[in-house]
């Protein structure tokens, strides 16, 4: 029997029960989310002014102090709620509005026998003792060194900085006060780390720490907490490492982008079945962006902008998981795909500019088409990313402005992105090394005057006694190709 798949509606709203207001006149934020007739609350954790609340717009007005973020989160918890439902109608039978505000709490969608539950909520800081303390055992038995046992433990402390750092930093953005008098225990879960965490963490220690950790210094601390978050994914808490990308000393993973051939092979295939089309475009869609696979998800026709007097239009977002604004001017390609699907079921449900599927099912149908175009490695969304970094830097540019494009907080973190190609060296070679020595080379196509000349040139050269070795102070030399023939002269 086909599953029916109801409409969800999501109703963004204030408390306003003069009761249920706090001291300083304020109400919670919440989202009431209804499915099949069932509904729950999910609460921000932002108040706000009654009265500052427009219930047909379902946003705050200008009146509210940083109405811009709170109306940004709004929309975030909005799409992450549509996207946690598509997951839960393919993996479930039937989804309630329970499921779904379980998952988005960081719970499993339904609630687990009781040792499944401790699983889950296991910390990063309890994942950290527990190691320490089987690591402490293993040096009272003389099988491990006790320096190694100080290093993990300082590498846990860093962490621990850096959370309390990124709190503050979140509060400070927000102007929250701290209402805190003592300093809480701080933790995460697994599922709430980031891609960004360790780079972020890196950019922390030798950046903004009060005591700056050199590089070496840092990415060990951050290699230890790979280490951590793999007994994650081994007890199948998490289903990757979030970090696995951030390159520590002594790591010989990378990322490799796709050649632009590659890329391109997948936009001309035709692969005969909608599902694949449809992720083929949005991956190319990404490897032309840069976007993430959450920022893609969220894409609607309001993140379209017009720009300068030409009336450009440029793709413009709020990364999900930074915060920071990701500005990408749209190639005719990209205007095609939204044009394609602008009347696609999906994109007119969601009011989005792609129809895109769960993480899960889109990077599977990734597999399925690398094998079918032929591509030797593992296709996944990340590494479109990487892929738009290395095009746009290959393409001459700038560091600073791939960067403000892929939305990255440090240029550190486009830096490990963008892989420097050989074509885009002998360029800039070419136009700033060379005339600043003195060296000058041309190309010139073999005729019957230059094999003359140089009969004269080969000539002159047995002659003379220098052996091409600076005279009149130039060195001076030639060489012949199949079509060409080229020389080239530099000074002493």
């Amino acid at each position: 029997m086909e599953k029916i798949k109801h409409e969800l509606y999501l109703l963004p709203m204030v408390v306003g029960t003069k009761s249920k207001l706090r001291s300083d006149g304020k109400g919670a934020l919440k989202i009431r989310i209804t499915l099949n007739c069932q509904e729950e609350e999910v609460f921000f954790s932002t108040n706000i002014t009654p009265e500052n609340w427009l219930p047909e717009q379902k946003q705050v007005s200008k009146k509210e102090e940083n109405y811009r973020a709170i109306n940004q989160k709004i929309k975030s918890v909005e799409t992450d709620l549509k996207r946690i439902y598509d997951k839960l109608f393919i993996e479930h039978e039937k989804v309630t509005p329970l499921m779904i505000k379980r998952v988005y709490q960081g719970d499993p969608p339904i609630e687990l026998p009781k040792k499944e539950i401790e699983k889950e909520k296991l910390t990063l800081m309890q994942a950290f003792d527990k190691f320490i303390k089987k690591f402490g055992k293993l040096v009272d038995e003389k099988k491990r060194s006790d320096g190694t046992l100080r290093q993990w433990k300082s590498s846990k402390k860093k962490v621990i900085e850096f959370l309390h750092f990124s709190e503050e930093k979140e509060k400070e953005q927000n102007k929250r006060q701290k209402v805190e008098t003592e300093e809480k225990e701080i933790d995460i879960l697994f599922p709430e780390i980031s891609h960004d965490f360790g780079d972020e963490m890196y950019d922390y220690l030798t950046l903004e720490a009060e005591s700056k950790l050199a590089d070496a210094t840092a990415k060990k601390h951050i290699k230890k907490l790979k280490q951590i978050i793999k007994i994650a994914v081994k007890k199948k808490i998490i289903l990757e490492n979030p970090i696995a990308d951030f390159v520590c000393g002594g790591d010989t993973n990378e990322v490799i982008p796709l050649e632009w051939e590659e890329v391109e092979r997948i936009n001309r295939k035709d692969f005969g079945i909608d599902r694949l089309n449809e992720v083929a475009d949005a991956f190319v869609f990404q490897c032309l962006t840069g976007f993430a696979y959450q920022d893609l998800y969220g894409l609607s026709p309001e993140n379209i902008i017009l720009v300068g007097p030409q009336k450009e239009r440029w793709l413009c977002k709020h990364r999900g998981k930074t915060g920071v604004m990701e500005i990408v001017p749209m190639l005719p390609i990209l205007e095609q795909l939204i044009e394609k699907y602008k009347d696609h079921p999906v994109c007119k449900k969601r009011n989005s500019l792609l129809p895109i599927l769960s993480n899960t099912n889109y990077n599977g149908y990734l597999k399925e088409i690398a094998a079918i175009c032929g591509i030797p490695r593992e296709l996944h969304t990340h590494l479109a990313r990487h892929t738009f970094a290395d095009i746009m830097l290959n393409l001459g540019m700038p560091l600073e402005d791939v960067s403000k494009m892929l939305g990255h907080k440090s240029i550190r973190t486009t830096q490990r992105y963008a892989k420097v190609r050989k074509n885009r060296i002998m360029n800039n070679f070419n136009k700033y090394v060379r005339p600043q020595i003195g060296l000058s080379i041309s190309m010139i196509h073999n005729s019957n005057e230059i094999e003359k000349r140089d009969r004269i040139e080969n000539e002159e050269y047995k002659s003379s006694n220098t052996n091409g070795i600076f005279s009149n102070g130039f060195y001076s030399t030639q060489s012949n190709g199949e079509n060409y023939s080229y020389s080239y002269t530099l000074t002493a």
